[in-house]
């Protein structure tokens, strides 16, 4: 990766986004548009305060933003920071696809060599 590339990774972006129950909060928050920490804790399988916990992570990286609704909050995708994340994202892909192919380059020069080497005569 070039080092332009690795100074854009925001590592604390990239860890909230690993974990599979924020990306599922992540899914939920998209497709409805907006929830509270006991809304999508009767969605997911883990307790409301896992879920509250979890969506602090998102929050503390700009993935979601939070508005007081009475006694809880209601959470909202900022797609600004999404389209952040997923830059990131295509940037390090695209930086991995370059690297691939170069290592498939040098397979293929190493199996040429090999190929065209003759081969070794049996010894009497």
């Amino acid at each position: 990766m070039t080092s332009a590339v690795a100074e854009q990774i925001d590592d604390d972006l990239w860890s909230a986004i690993g974990d599979p129950t924020r990306r599922r909060m992540l899914d939920l928050l998209l497709v409805e548009g907006d929830g509270t920490a006991t809304t999508l804790g009767h969605r997911l399988p883990v307790t409301r305060q896992a879920v509250s916990k979890h969506l602090g992570v998102l929050e503390r990286v700009g993935l979601v933003r939070a508005t007081p609704a009475g006694r809880e909050r209601r959470y909202r995708v900022d797609d600004a920071q999404l389209a952040r994340a997923v830059a990131q994202l295509s940037s390090v892909g695209s930086a991995w696809d370059a690297r691939l192919q170069r290592i498939k380059r040098i397979a293929e020069t190493i199996q040429r060599t090999q190929q065209n080497r003759p081969q070794d005569q049996p010894q009497d």
